[in-house]
């Protein structure tokens, strides 16, 4: 019982890092895109 409570709560864990992970990149590609569309609007 003690095993499948463990491997449960490790299961769980890597679903959460692998999420957290994904927000990151995700917000990392939003910023970018938006730095670079505020230079091209701004640059003239």
């Amino acid at each position: 019982m003690l095993t499948i409570l463990a491997l449960f709560i490790v299961g769980a864990l890597s679903g959460c890092s692998k999420t957290w992970s994904g927000i990151k990149s995700d917000s990392k590609s939003a910023w970018k895109s938006t730095k670079q569309t505020v230079h091209e609007a701004t640059a003239d």
